[in-house]
């Protein structure tokens, strides 16, 4: 298990993300022995590991997979694999179609990044009424999908009781937009009980344990409009998501906690910095932020806006949002842009984060020295998106070494010139 065995010192795979990262090996081993850093990897797969939490560049995950209507393994696998080639530094899948356990097992076996699933989707799909699930079915569907190779899942353990009983005297307009975290709660109603997952919480260590997994610690009480953000729900759930980072980390077991959401700007830092203290620090994972309600089609923008901010407040992965969001299933190309933006906003936080500020700046100084020198084959390679830059310049070209946009009146090679003369 990597945590436990970073308390002896660095490994050959933590020596490798040391390396990946521009850190020290023993600092980071020390981190990830503390629970500070996660490095999702199943103990039956071999990649090259992803870093994520403190002092270490902020990660991208991309969401694919099947649906009761769109029900295409290959068109996910084939989505997966063009987030990875677009950056995507990990990929959940979603699916809830016939053929999950295909998709699943074949993003274990094809993709060199961590992957994520949600288990409680394919315990719902084994009964008719997905309130008829069992305890069994919720944990034999995490094992068998650790057993499939899955490295992180999301468990909506904090959706109990207490999460129940503020919801009630605390109504949303929106209640609980979280997919696993209705499906918790219509469960809890119908049967009368409490969350397996929070009231069995050690059996979830013991398989995690086992196959090294990590626990993604869900946010089924994460708000869903800006009208329901900041609000008793959603950190009644962050508290209880915090004592369960204690019980992890207590057992050696990795754990990410997930955040929301919708979160006005100004709201972002004072949520990002209050999942981390009562987390104890542990990696965050949003969706997001969204930070208007407004823009259908646009939202991997509004994602990426309140990623950046959210970043820069601390937060450690970040999860895209495509142009599909609240509408429909995204299609591959929805995916391209989804984590190109993404990655984007990982970007900007990292310009500001400790530990990885001068490596993201010495990016951006490289191509403002590559545009000085209208240097376009470095400035190509330097771009998050090279195919579209070169595209975009490719189609609106102009004679000699300008964009097309100034032409002859291009201000750099102006006053470059200007200066070659020598004249005051």
């Amino acid at each position: 298990m990597l945590m436990k065995d970073a308390k002896k010192g660095p490994t050959e795979e933590i020596r490798r993300l040391a390396k990946a990262e521009g850190a020290d090996a023993g600092a980071l081993s020390a981190l990830i022995a503390k629970g500070l850093v996660a490095a999702p990897r199943n103990s039956g797969r071999s990649f090259e590991g992803r870093a994520v939490g403190k002092l270490v560049s902020t990660k991208v995950n991309a969401n694919v997979g099947t649906s009761k209507d769109y029900d295409d393994c290959d068109d996910e696998v084939k989505k997966a694999q063009i987030a990875v080639q677009y950056g995507a530094d990990a990929v959940m899948d979603l699916s809830t179609g016939k053929d999950r356990d295909t998709v699943r097992k074949r993003l274990a076996r094809e993709l060199e990044v961590p992957l994520g699933t949600v288990p409680i989707y394919h315990a719902a799909r084994k009964r008719r009424n997905a309130v008829d699930m069992t305890s069994d079915d919720l944990f034999n569907s995490v094992r068998e999908h650790a057993k499939d190779g899955v490295d992180f899942v999301t468990v909506h353990c904090g959706v109990n009781r207490n999460a129940l009983g503020r919801l009630k005297n605390d109504p949303r307009l929106l209640n609980i937009v979280s997919r696993g975290g209705a499906l918790t709660m219509a469960w809890m109603l119908h049967n009368e009980k409490d969350n397996p997952f929070y009231e069995e919480f050690e059996y979830l260590l013991e398989i995690a344990r086992e196959y090294d997994l990590t626990l993604s610690l869900g946010d089924g009480m994460r708000p869903g409009c800006m009208a329901d953000a900041s609000d008793r729900p959603e950190f009644m759930e962050i508290i209880t998501l915090g004592e369960l980072v204690r019980r992890c980390r207590e057992a050696d077991v990795q754990s990410i906690v997930e955040g929301p959401g919708h979160v006005p700007l100004d709201e972002v830092e004072m949520t990002v910095k209050a999942m981390k203290k009562l987390t104890g620090d542990a990696p965050l994972y949003l969706l997001g932020p969204l930070v208007t309600d407004i823009a259908p089609g646009y939202d991997h923008v509004v994602g990426a806006i309140g990623g950046s901010l959210a970043g820069m407040a601390g937060a450690d992965f970040l999860c895209i949002v495509t142009p599909s969001e609240h509408l429909a299933l995204p299609t591959a190309d929805d995916i391209r842009d989804g984590v190109v933006v993404g990655k984007i906003a990982a970007h900007v936080a990292d310009t500001v984060k400790e530990g990885q500020r001068e490596r993201s700046r010495e990016m951006d100084r490289r191509m403002s020295q590559a545009r000085c020198d209208l240097d376009w084959k470095a400035q190509m390679s330097l771009a998050v998106d090279p195919e579209r830059a070169e595209h975009i310049r490719g189609t609106r070209m102009t004679e000699g070494d300008t964009c097309s946009m100034c032409s002859d009146l291009c201000a750099i090679k102006l006053v470059k010139d200007a200066l070659k003369s020598g004249k005051i």
